[in-house]
């Protein structure tokens, strides 16, 4: 232990722990190719153009067929006056219009600005003015609010398309719209025949997702293709050439988040660039998921913690797939539920819409090759050519092994900037802030204790609130669990917890809030325990299927308010 208390996070300490089953992993991926990631379809077009690219639906698409179609609209897009560096916005479902959208784009060098769906008219207004887009790819359904605001915007040119969605998944009826370009028209009209771009992979941005970052209203993040193709070669590549053989253009994902989050959108270059065949289903429908699951029995299954809790009340059959979550806190309880549920230990990673992923946990994927090391619940370790560490958020030095601090990160995939100025966001030498407090053991494996702006303070007492949802998972009582902070009216500057609470089925009547309060005060020290707990029947979830705890907060402050005991 002596010769470990004198490492630092500059050697890596995580590296012995790069292994899958009984497979020793590369410690580096480096150099790492220049290149577009176009070539990542192109590849897997000309390797596996027969194998299946995408299921929507009733609906399958080689990748031979996948390429054409996005050879047939970056035409189109190109004859409408799209260049290299335009920006490109869309407004689009889980669908294949997405993917062929992203990669027409990308083909063409232009820079694509993806969109949530659940966005109003100013959320809209402000990601549009910031980005200044001059073309917009949407769906139908969304039609009407693009045109409510385009005239406060850059946008000159609306492509829109008919998208199927949950629960019904009918089709609306289209009426032709004056001034819009059907999305299905224009394939019909053009050859796959697209102008050659030269891009400069490090250099030429090819996403531009908005994200709240750590604080503030939301950044553009300047995504080169560099650091894309980067991040799916360190993470995806790295972990599975063990498995390449049987993997490579026949194994299968599921995809359970939205494209249009970096989570989603990650997964989906990922699978593309393995020859994957791709399963969109939308993130609510479990049903789906779970037929999905039991018909295909696909490779991987990629959801948030959410997810895996609804599945739990599922008739989920114990099978080999690798299940992954990111994107929210798993909460170790829900992990091991789940474990004893399917037979198969969930995967987890770990990243931010600035640096895609940066630490992946392995340990679900050994169990599915029949060789399972020990599990351990954490977000995993450092991906190869990435450094980490850990550090007092208030003085910017390391902290000792073990012990928690901020996470920062540092490596070829993090993003060029926040939007327009390249560096910004970053430090001189490279490093981000993730406004993530974690803590690190000894084999390397990063454990997330919370997020800085989820802590609560409590008269000076830092409550990381993911430490004690964590404790209510354990009770038996409890299916979903968020703690927040609102302002102590007693304490000006101080705040109070609030624990909000989903029971278990068959548990509405049989626990009430004072036995759980008893039981919060048995576990968590007196200054974290709640001082009101609220049962809900469900929690708000934003559409990647994470609570909502800004929703939470923001509606307890207004109580405050009518009430009179803030201002």
């Amino acid at each position: 232990m002596a010769e470990e208390e004198k490492l630092t996070y500059a050697d890596k300490p995580w590296k012995k722990s790069y292994k899958l089953g009984p497979f020793k992993l590369l410690e580096t991926m480096a150099p790492y190719p220049e290149m577009s990631v176009y070539k990542f379809l192109e590849d897997s077009a000309t390797n596996f153009p027969e194998s299946k690219a995408i299921h929507f639906m009733d609906k399958v698409m080689t990748y031979e067929e996948l390429k054409l179609q996005v050879d047939k609209f970056a035409t189109a897009l190109s004859d409408l006056g799209i260049k290299k560096g335009d920006k490109v916005a869309t407004i689009l479902p889980n669908s294949p219009q997405f993917i062929i959208s992203d990669f027409a784009i990308l083909r063409l060098g232009a820079i694509h600005v993806p969109l949530s769906i659940l966005h109003k008219a100013p959320d809209l207004l402000y990601e549009l003015g910031e980005s200044k887009a001059e073309t917009i790819i949407c769906s139908y359904r969304r039609l009407e609010r693009v045109n409510e605001i385009k005239d406060k915007t850059n946008i000159k040119t609306i492509i829109y398309t008919s998208v199927p969605i949950f629960p019904d998944y009918s089709l609306p009826e289209i009426k032709e719209t004056y001034g819009a370009i059907q999305f299905e028209d224009l394939m019909n009209k053009y050859e796959p025949n697209p102008p050659e771009v030269e891009i400069n992979p490090k250099e030429d941005l090819a996403e531009l997702p908005f994200t709240g970052g750590t604080t503030g209203v939301p950044k553009g993040t300047m995504l080169t293709h560099y650091n894309i193709t980067t991040t799916i070669i360190q993470t995806f590549h790295w972990y599975l050439k063990p498995l390449e053989v049987g993997t490579r253009g026949k194994a299968s994902a599921v995809i359970c988040v939205p494209m249009f989050h970096q989570y989603g959108h990650m997964i989906a270059f990922a699978s593309v660039s393995m020859g994957f065949g791709i399963y969109l289903v939308d993130p609510r429908d479990l049903d789906k998921i779970v037929d999905i699951i039991k018909k295909h029995r696909p490779f991987m299954v990629c959801a948030v913690p959410t997810h895996y809790m609804l599945l739990m009340e599922k008739d989920l059959p114990k099978m080999p797939v690798f299940y992954y979550s990111a994107a929210a806190a798993l909460p170790p309880e829900v992990a091991e539920k789940f474990e004893k549920k399917t037979g198969v230990p969930l995967g987890e990673g770990y990243g931010m819409t600035e640096s895609a992923v940066t630490h992946i946990n392995l340990s679900g994927l050994s169990k599915v090759t029949g060789f399972m090391s020990e599990v351990k619940r954490s977000v995993g370790i450092p991906v190869p050519d990435t450094d980490v560490k850990l550090v007092n958020p208030d003085t910017g030095e390391e902290v000792p092994f073990g012990e928690p601090g901020e996470i920062i990160v540092r490596g070829p995939q993090l993003m060029k900037g926040y939007w327009p100025t390249p560096g910004k966001g970053l430090t001189e030498d490279g490093w981000i802030a993730t406004g993530d407090i974690g803590k690190m053991d000894e084999d390397g494996y990063f454990y997330i204790v919370d997020r800085i702006k989820d802590m609560i303070n409590v008269s000076g007492m830092k409550v990381y609130s993911r430490v004690f949802e964590d404790l209510l998972y354990e009770h038996p009582a409890v299916n979903e669990a968020a703690i927040i902070g609102i302002p102590d009216p007693e304490r000006p500057g101080s705040e109070r917890v609030k624990a909000f609470i989903q029971l278990n089925p068959g548990y509405a009547n049989k626990v009430t809030v004072n036995e759980l309060i008893e039981y919060c005060r048995e576990k968590f020290p007196p200054y974290a325990v709640p001082k009101s707990i609220e049962f809900r029947k469900t929690l708000p979830l934003t559409l990647a299927m994470k609570i909502f705890k800004r929703k939470l907060r923001d509606e307890e402050i207004a109580k405050m308010k009518e009430k009179g005991e803030i201002k």
